[in-house]
């Protein structure tokens, strides 16, 4: 079986900035008020969530000014987790009180000022922040743009959702393909305490109209390993709907919905872990 290769993401940050940008400006007062799939917030959370994203990257990053000290046990996951929750909330209370029209004007600069500084990154130098939930300790920068390629792909698919049209548009391959390859790089540390004999394999399918994806994810002696391609007999496949798939992976489906929305081929068992996958920091 062969390796994923490195995901290259860079390119594609201009064009989805384009379509946030054109999807927010064709809003209603009422659809920047819609409730997201995300419990807390509106569409204009996110879009704010958006915002901080960029601007905090550009402050932490190529600034080298972190501001907020870290509080709590930042050794843990969960601790980790609860931070970067406190600081999330914090933000969106400070700028609700920013315009629709404030918050695109500052989408838009501050997205050409962070996509050239991802650009100025050597791709395989380590990453100031690990890719946490592929249960990595140290990531290579390549990575991590690909991490944040899923951000701010999956937040604007939210607020798509939210509004009840144009979540196809993300679907295309172009912009969609890289969000999964990225995603699916948390399987093997996902199946880390899935005891299973050497050679199991679990066939992974995502299903669009346009295209179907697919991974394995084989137990060797010690661990789970992910490919892109297969040559073995795989003991189970799970075939996920495209359209849910980006849901089941941002914990926006919980595993009992998303059980109803699978199909599994083989040791149902096996399927299970899937349902509680995360590629998100929650």
């Amino acid at each position: 079986m062969s390796q994923p290769p490195p995901i290259v993401t860079l390119p594609l940050f201009a064009k989805l900035d384009q379509r946030l940008l054109a999807f927010l400006r064709g809003l209603s007062a009422g659809e920047w008020e819609r409730q997201t799939l995300a419990p807390r917030w509106r569409v204009m959370d996110v879009a704010l969530h958006l915002l901080d994203g960029n601007l905090r990257t550009l402050s932490m990053l190529r600034d080298g000014y972190f501001g907020v000290q870290p509080t709590g046990d930042l050794g843990s996951y969960r601790g980790l987790v609860g931070f970067l929750n406190q600081l999330n909330a914090d933000w969106i209370t400070a700028t609700r009180r920013l315009s629709p029209a404030i918050v695109m004007q500052l989408l838009e600069q501050s997205g050409r000022e962070y996509s050239a500084f991802l650009g100025t990154l050597d791709p395989w130098a380590p990453a100031t922040f690990s890719v946490a939930w592929a249960g990595e300790s140290e990531s290579l920068n390549w990575f991590h743009v690909a991490r944040e390629y899923t951000e701010k792909w999956h937040h604007q698919q939210q607020i798509r959702q939210a509004v009840g049209r144009g979540e196809s548009e993300l679907l295309q391959p172009e912009l969609f393909e890289p969000y999964l390859q990225t995603s699916v790089r948390a399987l093997p540390h996902h199946y880390r305490h899935v005891a299973a004999p050497e050679g199991t394999v679990v066939q992974v399918v995502v299903e669009t109209p346009e295209r179907t994806y697919e991974w394995w994810l084989s137990r060797g002696a010690t661990q789970w390993t992910l490919a892109s391609e297969g040559t073995a007999q795989a003991t189970t496949t799970v075939y996920i709907d495209g359209h849910l798939a980006w849901r089941l992976l941002s914990k926006e489906l919980d595993a009992e919905s998303a059980n109803k929305h699978v199909r599994v081929a083989g040791a149902a068992w096996l399927a299970a872990p899937m349902l509680s996958l995360t590629a998100v920091m929650a």
